[in-house]
């Protein structure tokens, strides 16, 4: 399997599978490398699963496909990532409010157009289109969960 793999089996980042493979020697169920072929690594599935498992209970996670617990890696509170996460939900609930609608491409749009990296991007445009669309239930008169 290779590391592409590994990303989508897991849910982990890319950069986080990298560090994984670095700092092998630091993690003792890291699967060796079974073959190479043109500089790509390829490891044994098995072995992947194994560690994957071995991380979920060292890290704690619970789900197969998730990185993270949930809101693991989230700003909480106040601080410069929490208000500008606020800012980023504000501008992209203006261009909700605007189109009615959420658009394919919006966050890297979004990211071109105001700076930042379209994944927090992504992030601003999940936690503004909660906002909308409970908006959008209040405005029928429908009840939220």
């Amino acid at each position: 399997m290779s590391r592409a793999w590994i990303i989508q089996h897991t849910g982990a980042a890319a950069s986080t599978v990298l560090r994984w493979y670095t700092d092998r020697d630091r993690y003792p169920h890291h699967p060796e490398v079974t073959c190479t072929v043109q500089r790509r690594n390829y490891f044994d599935e098995q072995a992947v699963q194994a560690f994957w498992a071995a991380w979920q209970r060292g890290v704690g996670t619970a789900h197969l496909g998730k990185g993270r617990r949930p809101g693991d890696g989230r700003t909480r509170g106040g601080g410069p990532g929490r208000e500008q996460r606020d800012r980023s939900v504000g501008v992209v609930l203006e261009v909700l409010h605007r189109e009615g609608a959420p658009r394919r491409g919006l966050a890297a749009e979004l990211a071109r157009e105001h700076g930042g990296i379209a994944r927090s991007w992504r992030r601003a445009v999940n936690e503004a289109l909660t906002v909308f669309e409970n908006e959008q239930q209040t405005q029928r008169g429908e009840a939220t969960p």
